[in-house]
């Protein structure tokens, strides 16, 4: 049978996440983020991370929202169709309250890859010729006093393999903890996700720890009956938490679409200081739990977002 690895939420946060962490976040914008967890962190008053965001949405806003990011490395950070740029994230860099860097979206993809590779770091031609080469964003001074960042942004180097051309070689990143939101995972870790897996499966192997929150929770027998339809396997994996709409408010393929209005009124609430805290302390702050929270949203509107089978979203009135 093997180890159970099932956790509480919350003891999953209370063990695999730590002040200063090197923190992932698996899923894209308003697909499969792990909200729940995200929650139960800032609940828990875990601070200071070093966050790599990737295809970044309110995940990684609000934490930085709460004031719990110390640097945070990127491409881009919105809820696809409902904010350009993400409020807090957005205040927060204008007012320099947080360090920032900005990769381009393929090199950021690529330097996880290159993490779950074991590679010091990746060779592209990516970059070049914008100004995501000529600018940085944490400075060289800056990245020394922070262990958890390389010390460079990049480094250009000639192609000893075709003279006279350049590459960019980019550090991969060294990952503490990846939290990931899948469809169904087993006690043992195994996970299956369905749809996109984004960059899921290779954080989920460079980190060091990996939290796993799902829709269903089923037997370790029952995943294995299809074993090519599973993503993640279950010895990179260290909790798993039974989390049903833990994605919510992004959406999960083949059980429930994004609730469109909630991402409309978060977008509002980050407008101005005041309506933010009064959106953490009704969402975050106020739900003690998970099922707190679900029970707050009310079973009406958790249903209207159910996908329709074949169709693979929610029909709106």
């Amino acid at each position: 049978m093997g180890i159970s690895k099932v956790h509480t939420l919350y003891d999953a946060v209370a063990k695999f996440v730590h002040d200063g962490d090197h923190i992932v976040f698996g899923g894209f914008t308003t697909n499969r983020k792990p909200y729940a967890a995200i929650y139960e962190i800032v609940r828990q008053g875990r601070k200071d991370f070093i966050g790599e965001g990737g295809p970044a949405g309110g995940d990684w806003d609000i934490l930085i929202g709460a004031g719990r990011v110390k640097a945070f490395i990127n491409c881009y950070t919105a809820n696809s169709g409902f904010s350009n740029v993400s409020r807090r994230f957005r205040k927060a860099v204008e007012k320099g309250a947080i360090l920032f860097e900005d990769y381009s979206q393929d090199a950021l993809i690529l330097m996880f890859t290159g993490a779950a590779l074991g590679l010091p770091y990746v060779p592209v031609r990516l970059m070049l010729g914008s100004d995501l080469v000529e600018k940085w964003g944490i400075s060289e001074e800056q990245r020394k006093k922070i262990d958890k960042l390389p010390d460079e942004k990049f480094v250009i180097q000639e192609d000893p393999f075709n003279p006279g051309q350049k590459l960019v070689l980019l550090p991969t990143p060294k990952i503490d903890t990846a939290v990931i939101h899948v469809q169904k995972a087993s006690p043992d870790g195994t996970c299956r996700i369905e749809g996109d897996e984004f960059h899921d499966v290779d954080i989920a192997i460079a980190s060091k720890h990996c939290i796993v929150t799902c829709e269903e929770l089923v037997g370790n027998e029952e995943i294995r009956l299809d074993p090519n339809l599973n993503t993640i396997p279950g010895f990179v994996v260290d909790a798993v938490v039974h989390a049903p709409h833990g994605a919510h408010p992004s959406q999960c393929y083949n059980y429930y679409d994004y609730d469109a209005q909630f991402l409309k009124d978060y977008d509002i609430a980050g407008k101005t200081d005041e309506d933010y805290d009064k959106f953490l302390a009704a969402w975050v702050y106020g739900p003690k739990t998970h099922e707190e929270y679900l029970n707050k949203l009310g079973a009406e509107r958790l249903i209207k977002t159910r996908v329709v089978p074949g169709l693979g979203y929610a029909p709106t009135k």
